[in-house]
């Protein structure tokens, strides 16, 4: 006997993408799934004895989504509560990877403790490897160099990680400015499967020229695991996104370990005390100190003047700030891309934060798949789904077929929609089940079970 029949469901089959061809068939269809030991375990027109019958008749039965890039929460700091993962469970999100841009927040043992002590999480968590993080750790500042004799420490710092079960490490560029691309290869030279993924978050914001983005592209060809450039949406969009998109695209076309992930925002956001808002910002942007917003008190939902920014930036350098400062059209064009995938990079700090990590991929489906027509819904699920589970080697998830992880969101694409802004993280509309490895993890907005997510060392080559 099945333990779930979902009936009437409609699911995406992504064809023969995995083998690279955009051109795979992929298509929509109708069947009734059922679902056993974790796993999906029939796909046909019967039903099946089952324990539990779902009727998803004019729903969207999808993989859950996969988060590949967001910002994991801060035990240390902030307490064994999960503010990231509960928000990624509320908008459909089953899997989510952490340690982006450098800023890993804790020792992965550390994390991997938390969750083992707390039975569990919202969603399960896979995790980078922050190399800024160690650098910080290290105390070599942000405009520093580092020696020889540091970078050896580093690159056995992050390699502990790896060991730890890290799927990879990330880099944060712009916030250690000095960080040069020979420091950068160094620290990953002894990641010789190339399915591990090195990700970086640019060294500046492409404004001017491309240069940024090339450079990440020069060193996704010199190493030997996969590269992701980080968030392009917040790199490109100021009025070089087509630009960007012709060379990564180009690329790619030869270097297939390459891609980029890409939120729907435009606005950013990051710690008000990191190198991002260092003198000349504002007037990089084109703005002034009224189009960056804070989000923790003393400066709650509260837009800068020159003295509110110098203050939180000399007395409150961790709290989350928000910068209005990106292109709309370039946001679409990112995501609309053939290639790329979406992701979040939803981060938190005290329970605050950007609108993103409450309603990243129902805006998606929301804003750009239903009400512009920009995109289509079986290309936009490819994105959140099939292409960061490959990309992450877990093949047995994203995708709906017989024997893989029952971790299901189902949705109203009708309905689907974001309703977080910068004041409140509220959860989406039209998220009307998550499960997790076969279990009922959130019911029409209503948490059921907050503990079937688990840490996923790096799946190599599975």
């Amino acid at each position: 006997m099945l333990d779930l029949l979902i009936v009437n469901a409609t699911y995406p089959d992504f064809g023969n993408y995995r083998t690279g061809n955009n051109n795979s068939g992929a298509s929509f269809k109708k069947a009734n799934l059922g679902i056993k030991d974790g796993k999906i375990d029939y796909i046909g027109g019967s039903e099946p004895d089952a324990a539990s019958i779902f009727n998803a008749e004019g729903l969207i039965v999808s993989p859950g989504f996969i988060d590949i890039h967001m910002h994991e929460e801060r035990f240390l700091t902030e307490g064994k509560t999960y503010y990231a993962a509960k928000c990624m469970l509320e908008m459909g999100v089953t899997t989510a990877v952490g340690g982006n841009c450098g800023t890993q927040r804790q020792p992965i043992d550390v994390f991997k403790g938390v969750l083992k002590e707390l039975g569990g999480s919202p969603v399960n968590y896979m995790m980078q490897s922050g190399y800024n993080f160690f650098r910080t750790e290290m105390g070599v500042g942000h405009h520093e160099t580092t020696s020889s004799e540091q970078r050896i420490i580093l690159r056995d710092k992050v390699m502990n990680e790896i060991e730890e079960g890290a799927c990879g490490i990330s880099f944060g560029i712009e916030y250690d400015p000095a960080m040069s691309f020979d420091e950068m290869l160094f620290a990953v030279s002894r990641l010789e499967d190339p399915n591990y993924i090195v990700s970086a978050h640019y060294r500046d914001e492409c404004h001017k020229n491309t240069d940024e983005v090339d450079e990440m592209i020069r060193f996704s060809a010199a190493i030997k695991p996969k590269f992701q450039i980080s968030h392009l949406s917040s790199g490109a969009a100021f009025g070089r996104m087509k630009e960007c998109l012709n060379h990564i695209n180009s690329a790619m076309e030869i270097d297939r370990g390459l891609n980029y992930d890409t939120y729907p925002y435009n606005a950013f956001s990051t710690f008000i005390g990191s190198a991002v808002f260092e003198d000349g910002c504002l007037d990089t942007w084109g703005v002034d100190y009224d189009s960056i917003m804070l989000t923790s008190e003393p400066y709650k939902n509260i837009y800068c003047d020159e003295k509110i920014f110098k203050d939180a930036r000399e007395n409150h350098p961790s709290m989350l700030a928000v910068a209005f400062v990106m292109n709309e059209d370039d946001i679409r064009d990112a995501i609309i891309n053939p290639n790329g995938m979406v992701a979040s990079d939803g981060i938190m700090a005290s329970g605050s934060g950007h609108p993103r990590i409450a309603g990243t991929f129902p805006r998606v489906l929301g804003k750009y798949v239903r009400e512009e027509k920009a995109l289509p819904l079986i290309d936009a699920l490819r994105k959140m789904t099939l292409e960061p589970a490959e990309r992450m080697n877990l093949h047995n998830k994203g995708r709906i077929l017989e024997g893989c992880d029952a971790d299901i969101t189902i949705f109203n694409p009708n309905t689907i929609i974001d309703n977080a802004d910068f004041s409140h993280l509220e959860a989406p509309e039209g998220i009307v089940r998550v499960y997790i490895g076969g279990e009922l993890a959130m019911d029409n907005g209503m948490t059921v079970n907050d503990r079937l997510g688990r840490f996923i060392p790096y799946q190599g080559k599975n």
